[in-house]
């Protein structure tokens, strides 16, 4: 998909968390129900759920992936049926990225864009930009909007393909570095820390780091 066509379609997606259609049968009940006692049930959910995904065609990678909920619409299972936006808003880990959308008023346009890749920043990523910048670019709808959009690419790229310079839905260029499962992101080498996230129209990877035009 070219992104002056979505452009003139005025489905013109943005995100950044971030934000994240693959059917997934994903760290789902069965993984949940095995792994339900003691403190480890999480993470054994977790450690299930790439061997699902890959059944169903999607795999999730990264040491961040761990703090993805192991159920409910945070889930793997959870955002996989939901648009990007909505799945974003579901993740505990993107919190200020989903406020920063809604303020930008890209949350329809995330939610009805056809096939999308998100790098996410995490809430994390966020409180490493001083209080008074990241203020200030909160408070200015169309800076704000420009920074979203660079974090969003049209397409949904698989971790084989991923690796590149991609035009960004701001206009711009956004290369990202690595293979298999280690990649950073922008000229600010941005960690993945949870990749291939699927949403039901955009594909996600969680980042550490706010990308900026």
């Amino acid at each position: 998909m070219k992104l002056n066509t979505i452009t003139r379609t005025g489905s013109v997606a943005a995100s950044m968390a971030l934000l994240l259609g693959l059917g997934l049968s994903a760290c789902g009940s069965e993984d949940t129900a095995s792994g339900s006692e003691g403190g480890s049930s999480t993470s054994e959910s977790t450690e299930a759920a790439p061997e699902e995904d890959m059944e169903a065609g999607a795999q999730t990678f990264g040491e961040g992936c761990k703090l993805i909920p192991a159920d409910g619409a945070g889930s793997f299972n959870g955002m996989s049926t939901a648009p990007v936006a909505s799945a974003a808003s579901a993740n505990p880990l993107l919190k200020t990225l989903v406020s920063a959308v809604g303020q930008a008023e890209l949350v329809d346009t995330l939610n009805s864009a056809d096939a999308l890749t998100v790098f996410a920043p995490t809430d994390d990523a966020f409180a490493k930009i001083p209080k008074a910048d990241l203020d200030a670019v909160l408070a200015d709808k169309e800076t704000l909007t420009k920074v979203l959009t660079h974090h969003v690419v049209a397409g949904q790229l698989g971790p084989d393909e991923v690796a590149g310079e991609h035009e960004t839905l701001a206009g711009d260029m956004i290369t990202v570095e690595g293979e298999g499962e280690e990649f950073t992101v922008g000229k600010e080498n941005a960690k993945v820390l949870c990749g291939n996230i699927p949403t039901a129209n955009a594909t996600v990877y969680v980042v550490d780091t706010v990308l900026m035009p």
